[in-house]
């Protein structure tokens, strides 16, 4: 870090800087319980560190505020574009700056700001709604034929905005390594296909390319989050 910039902030220099593909990478907030999950979303700037990672998030407040702590909401207000500036250590757009034209993937990470700040799935599941910016941004991505990489909750995007697509959240019994496998069943009264993975593998759906990896739908120690994430992240890259 430059010296200059002392404990008080300044200009960061640009930390993920574009070498092959640009890849957009929308977050939901900082926090595994009300944001973005921080692993997942550091994983995924490590794998695309040698291409361009380009970072955004929509500027809208959070759902709410949890104290990962107590693992309980507080009274406290925050921001997602404000709260996911700290994962991009500053570098990063509202996501109605996005433009898919000079852009090659999306990558979406997971965590419950994904089912909270980006949708209504945390509370409404799959009769949730979908951020309107968010739906457009998959959407203009899924037209141009440009691929999509989901992990963990994110899938669900896809599953509300792409009838009949293929995925994977991990697998579809309920048991302590998988304590959310009832994501699975509801993905697919949704018209979906899922397929089961283990947390370092992806699944690919060729006609819509879209790639899926579980991440922390699994109760799985980080290496092998990171590992699934990197599998998930070449893939998007093949396609693009």
């Amino acid at each position: 870090m430059h010296s200059n910039l002392g404990f008080l902030g300044g200009n960061i220099p640009a930390l993920f800087v574009t070498m092959g593909k640009r890849v957009a990478v929308v977050l939901a907030g900082c926090g595994v319980y009300d944001g973005s999950e921080i692993h997942e979303s550091s994983a995924v700037l490590v794998h695309l560190s040698r291409e361009g990672a380009e970072v955004y998030a929509p500027n809208v407040d959070q759902m709410h505020v949890v104290d990962h702590v107590k693992g309980q909401p507080t009274q406290e207000k925050r921001n997602v574009l404000v709260e996911s500036a700290r994962i991009a250590r500053g570098n990063i757009k509202d996501l109605t700056k996005l433009d898919v034209k000079g852009l090659d993937a999306l990558i979406i990470p997971g965590g419950f700001g994904v089912a909270k700040n980006l949708s209504t799935w945390a509370t409404q599941g799959k009769n949730c709604t979908v951020s309107k910016e968010v739906e457009d941004v998959l959407k203009a991505f899924h037209a141009a034929k440009k691929p999509i990489g989901l992990c963990c909750i994110s899938p669900v995007l896809a599953a509300k905005i792409f009838p009949g697509c293929e995925l994977t959240v991990g697998h579809d019994t309920e048991c302590e390594k998988w304590p959310y496998a009832k994501t699975a069943e509801t993905v697919k009264e949704l018209g979906c296909k899922h397929i089961n993975k283990h947390v370092t593998e992806v699944h690919v759906d060729v006609k819509n390319k879209l790639v899926t990896t579980s991440a922390f739908m699994c109760n799985a120690p980080i290496h092998e989050i990171y590992d699934g994430i990197g599998k998930m992240i070449k893939e998007v890259i093949r396609l693009a």
